[in-house]
């Protein structure tokens, strides 16, 4: 089984700390690469940097398809171009706040969210309205540090654990969601100092898919997710034409 994580930013050094978690937790036989798509913003932290870094991830989608890839992990806790992604995939597609919300579900009757910056909290607040039932997300609390700064701040874990806390005690949650990638190394050290399962989307989406393709459940094509029509795209796109 071949699945395949893509960071939908251009940081390779954070593809890199992805593909370490989400081999962590890969079982025999399952082979997991990631990777960093051409184009695309070094980090995604607004919707216009959302947005700019879909046809890359499409890209890569794409690529995997010709190269026999059997799953997907879309490693941004946005799932940027994820409905997307699925049209054009044969297996299935998993975003990381998707699997760790559900995830998060399974372990308690609530969670709250701990991510990065607060301008990215009503992404999360959607995604939260559509994966789980009202009252699942019990807030969304931001450490204010730029997801580039995540590998080389010092401060980050204990200022996520003070996060942590005072996100349990607030919102009355019983989990922790890590908002961000980047945050996936944090997770057991978060997990051990706060008391509480803490959910991270790299390693939940990659289990998630890797049971998908076990249980040879696709992506159904009878409807929606069926293939884009054939269509010529124009000027920077043109390559992403469909026939």
């Amino acid at each position: 089984m071949r699945i395949r994580v893509i960071n939908p930013n251009t940081t390779a050094s954070m593809t890199t700390l992805i593909e370490a978690s989400a081999r962590a937790v890969a079982g025999p036989g399952t082979v997991v690469e990631a990777v960093t798509p051409a184009m695309g913003p070094v980090s995604i932290e607004s919707h216009y940097d959302e947005a700019l870094a879909v046809p890359g991830l499409l890209a890569e989608v794409i690529a995997g398809e010709r190269d026999g890839v059997d799953g997907y992990v879309i490693a941004c806790f946005g799932d940027p171009g994820l409905d997307a992604a699925r049209e054009v995939a044969a297996g299935p597609v998993v975003g990381i706040a998707e699997a760790a919300m559900h995830a998060a579900m399974l372990a308690g009757r609530g969670f709250s969210v701990v991510t990065t910056l607060g301008r990215t909290a009503g992404r999360a607040h959607d995604l939260a309205q559509r994966y789980v039932a009202a009252g699942g997300c019990r807030g969304v609390h931001a450490c204010e540090i730029p997801v580039l700064e995540l590998e080389s701040d010092p401060t980050v874990l204990p200022r996520v654990v003070d996060l942590a806390r005072a996100a349990l005690e607030s919102d009355g949650s019983d989990v922790i969601v890590l908002g961000c990638a980047g945050m996936a190394a944090l997770c057991a050290d978060v997990s051990k100092q706060v008391g509480v399962p803490v959910i991270d989307g790299v390693t939940a989406a990659t289990l998630l898919v890797q049971s998908l393709v076990t249980l040879g459940v696709h992506t159904s094509k009878r409807d929606e997710y069926a293939r884009p029509e054939p269509k010529r795209y124009t000027g920077t796109l043109a390559a992403f034409g469909t026939t």
